[in-house]
């Protein structure tokens, strides 16, 4: 059990880019199965709840987040916001009908995940998708925010991780083990991305690339198309280059657009997404002209990376666009 291997701040590195792909190889591989077994693969909504010690945590939360996105509520009996928490996770759990796992974890008993996670009060509230870790929000939420962020959480499991939730029987008895949802039919283009991810697979990005851009040359809307090419063409251009001297030339020359740039692209890759975003934003707000677009059009690029929908990219259009205007 090793939390601290997760990306805690949607690091992009060669385990991150393939994530998406591989948690939803995996959960429609799990899907296939339990058809062929012809189950109904059905969970009980008691189910839905479960407590996590450290024991189980990669058993219970890492292993079932390639399935199902999994909330994580870090609580403790002598902590009253908690009190008022839990019970309206618990219940949004069972009402979201196995879109999401909720897991329960008693900090007292469980100090190790706690300084794990980095958490300084709770109650507070984590996700895990495809091994990946990220905060909701700390201390008491209404129950507006609550949804809003659940939302938010499953429909980017769906569309960037293909993680559609688990089956739940209302008349299935407890305990009866989580199973994925029936198998959805193979869409178009499904040869053509796998293709993609046995190239990154296989550390050929330049396949990568082409087969991504094979999918949208058929298919311009095509949401994890787009996601691959752009986390395959970040990793393709910081492939080789000597990290301390793209750091060095950026300190030396700030007002080299071509050295905030490759720097910016390291940054990512190392995880640092907000530095990434300063960076190219402080470099648009001190260029003009072509320097000026071609700055804007690879910080567009990185949003592709990180995802339209996170609040980072979000904030950092704002940036972008006060820089601008």
């Amino acid at each position: 059990m090793q939390p601290r291997n997760m990306s805690m701040s949607g690091v992009v590195d060669l385990a991150a880019v393939k994530a998406a792909q591989e948690a939803k190889a995996k959960a429609e591989q799990a899907r296939a199965q339990a058809a062929r077994e012809g189950g109904t693969g059905a969970i009980s909504p008691a189910d839905l709840v479960i407590d996590v010690d450290e024991a189980g945590f990669e058993r219970d939360v890492l292993q079932r987040s390639a399935e199902v996105p999994v909330v994580i509520d870090f609580w403790a009996e002598w902590c009253q916001p908690c009190k008022q928490l839990s019970p309206v996770l618990e219940r949004l759990a069972v009402e979201y009908g196995g879109r999401f796992l909720l897991a329960k974890i008693d900090v007292d008993a469980n100090q190790m995940l706690m300084q794990q996670f980095g958490i300084q009060g709770i109650p507070a509230v984590f996700a895990v998708v495809a091994g990946q870790a990220l905060p909701l929000f700390q201390g008491a939420a209404g129950e507006a925010q609550i949804r809003q962020t659940l939302d938010q959480l499953v429909q980017v499991a769906e569309q960037r991780f293909g993680l559609t939730g688990l089956a739940v029987d209302p008349e299935a008895e407890p305990g009866g083990g989580a199973q994925p949802a029936p198998e959805r039919p193979a869409g178009p283009y499904d040869a053509l991305l796998e293709a993609a991810v046995q190239a990154l697979d296989s550390g050929d990005l330049s396949g990568a690339v082409q087969a991504y851009k094979n999918v949208l040359g058929e298919d311009p809307g095509n949401e994890e198309a787009k996601l691959g090419l752009a986390q395959a063409e970040l990793l393709q251009r910081v492939q080789g280059v000597d990290p301390q001297q793209v750091r060095r030339d950026a300190a030396e020359k700030p007002a080299d657009v071509q050295a905030q740039i490759a720097a910016a692209d390291l940054d990512l890759v190392g995880g640092h997404v907000e530095d990434a975003f300063g960076r190219l934003i402080e470099t648009v707000g001190r260029t003009v002209g072509d320097d000026r677009d071609t700055v804007r059009m690879r910080l567009l690029e990185l949003f592709e990376v990180v995802g339209p929908e996170d609040p980072r990219v979000i904030a950092a259009r704002r940036a972008l666009a006060r820089a601008l205007f």
